[in-house]
């Protein structure tokens, strides 16, 4: 049942005269009801998942209106393009029908769903759908996950009129909220004003702060960045301004520190909410006539390195309650650039997941692997994570993609059981308007999807026979848990004991079986890590260190990434 109006939207849907080939030229009406606001946004269609990942975050920009024409949605239509991009063309799968389903825009301010007789197999927001379906508001705020034919994963959400750069500034994605961002980079990177980036924890604040050096006049001067969370507080005036010999106990010579370092550079103060109050104020003082006073010396430097600060505290309240300076709250703060969570830009989400596919894919030597025939992921599962609220937001997102590479064998599709059960074990976000927590009914759908290591990812049985314990579910448990062989007997809920003769009953390849030759190999093309020469041979890294030990392989056997 549909009952929450568009009302609230700025919302902007094209007159049926106007042609839709040119409908990125198209300015906001200026009289009428819909006149008077500043940004159009209209219904569009972003490709997350498909066959060919070149047409990965292509997007289609649909002409929705009260009664309007339907728009058509299948093998031939609508069109799609990339941004920035003129070329226009459908999804073209063979494996999506003909037969198109429709979307329509109800008088009520819904969005319909019709499969109007199409044999397509079309799941909506995790339910597969039979007939017709009206989606709400607050459905397509959230973003509506459309999967078609368990080939392609769509999602409908509301986007705008507009004109993408064709420097991504090293920020992947093309979201609202993401150009929104690099716009304001560019506005921001040659002025000589501090910025305070605010952003939830894993949004990439300090690539942010990189953007913002690399674009503006200071590129090719220093950038350092310093994590102030990670600073004992006794110290932390001595690193940020440096210190002379003697200023105090053990300080046995000079130190420069990070301002000194940074020169007339960028200086990246990240967490800097964690900074101590005594350091603040020296801070504000650097920052009001860029003086800086260095512990232990009489003597007064001065510095034109520019502030670049960051932080997922709320400072406001650390003003109220007297951990932070309200005056250097408010001098931080000359600009503040907030970056949106992943959940408010999950357009972007199939566009991040190819990117760290193919970063994760040839770091560990297995570039052949990146094409979605080959990686064999299941569309629930990509809609899954699509939904899914992201509390650690992008770098939840890259560990969640390396965990599906590393817990994949190196040959055949990759396996999205250990991901998938890592994702479902995390606490869910709170509610954001249409993502499910990770027990909801879609996660549930992408788990027997996966396959069944994932239908329990958090607590394994307990007193099971080893004669239960199955060839493939011993090996895919070994690979959940990095082929420890402890670890293993724990997932699996069996002795110890009985671990070794599973192992060799099923004869799983043990360090013991490795030749120098295989061993050399490996080394070369994990460049003699253990940790992912491990994960490469299959076998745990204690174990693979003793085979090279007997083998009296030489290099650095205990290298850690």
């Amino acid at each position: 049942m549909c009952d929450t109006p568009f009302s609230w939207y700025q919302w902007y849907v094209p007159s049926q005269d106007a042609e839709l080939s040119t409908l990125d030229g198209l300015n906001p009406p200026t009289h009428g009801p819909e006149a008077g606001f500043g940004i159009s946004h209209v219904p569009a269609l972003t490709i997350v998942w498909h066959p060919t990942l070149g047409r990965v975050g292509d997007r289609a920009l649909l002409p929705l209106r009260y009664g309007g024409t339907d728009v058509l949605l299948s093998r031939l239509e609508p069109d799609f393009s990339s941004p920035g991009s003129s070329k226009r063309e459908p999804l073209g799968d063979a494996h999506v029908s003909r037969t198109p389903i429709r979307l329509l825009r109800l008088e009520n301010e819904c969005i319909r769903i019709d499969t109007q007789g199409s044999p397509a197999r079309v799941v909506v927001n995790g339910n597969p759908l039979e007939g017709c379906r009206d989606l709400s508001a607050s459905d397509l705020k959230a973003g509506i996950v459309l999967e078609l034919a368990n080939r392609i994963v769509l999602l409908l959400h509301l986007d705008e009129l507009r004109q993408e750069s064709d420097d991504d500034l090293g920020l992947v994605g093309a979201s609202l909220g993401i150009e929104r961002v690099r716009r304001e980079i560019r506005q921001l990177a040659s002025l000589d004003v501090p910025v305070l980036v605010r952003g939830e924890t894993g949004t990439g604040k300090e690539l942010v702060a990189r953007a913002l050096h690399y674009t503006g006049a200071r590129r090719g001067r220093p950038f350092v960045a310093v994590n102030m969370g990670a600073i004992p507080p006794a110290l932390a005036a001595s690193e940020l301004f440096g210190s002379d010999r003697g200023a105090f106990t053990g300080a046995v010579r000079s130190h420069l520190g990070y301002f000194g370092a940074v020169k007339n550079g960028t200086l990246f103060l990240d967490e800097v909410g964690e900074m101590p109050l005594d350091v603040q104020a020296h801070l504000l003082r650097t920052l009001d006539v860029g003086e800086v006073q260095t512990l232990g010396a009489s003597r007064i430097g001065e510095t034109e390195a520019r502030i670049v600060a960051a932080t997922d505290a709320d400072l406001e309240v650390k003003v109220q309650t007297g951990a932070f300076r309200g005056p250097l709250l408010h001098r931080l703060a000359s600009y503040e650039l907030v970056i949106p969570p992943l959940r408010q830009r999950r357009d972007d989400i199939g566009r991040l997941l190819v990117h760290f596919l193919h970063a994760e894919l040839e770091r560990f030597g297995r570039a052949d692997q990146l094409t979605a025939s080959k990686m064999g992921l299941p569309t629930a599962f990509i809609a899954a994570l699509v939904r899914h609220d992201w509390p650690g937001n992008v770098r939840q997102l890259r560990n969640v993609v390396r965990q599906l590479v590393l817990g994949s064998p190196d040959t055949g599709p990759l396996d999205p059981g250990p991901a998938l059960a890592a994702l479902m074990s995390t606490t869910p976000a709170p509610a954001s308007g249409g993502g499910p927590s990770p027990g909801g009914s879609v996660w549930n759908t992408a788990a027997e999807a996966a396959g069944p290591v994932s239908k329990e990812p958090i607590s394994p049985r307990r007193n099971r026979k080893p004669s239960d314990v199955t060839e493939e579910e011993l090996l895919d448990a070994m690979r959940a848990c990095n082929f420890d062989l402890k670890a293993t007997a724990e997932r699996l809920g069996i002795p110890r004991t009985s671990i070794y003769g599973l192992v060799a009953q099923h004869k799983v390849r043990r360090a013991s079986d490795l030749d120098r030759e295989e061993i050399m190999r490996s080394s070369l093309e994990c460049e003699g890590t253990v940790e992912q020469m491990a994960k490469h041979l299959g076998v745990s890294k204690v174990a693979l260190q003793r085979r090279m030990r007997e083998l009296k392989i030489g290099g650095s056997p205990d290298r850690q990434t």
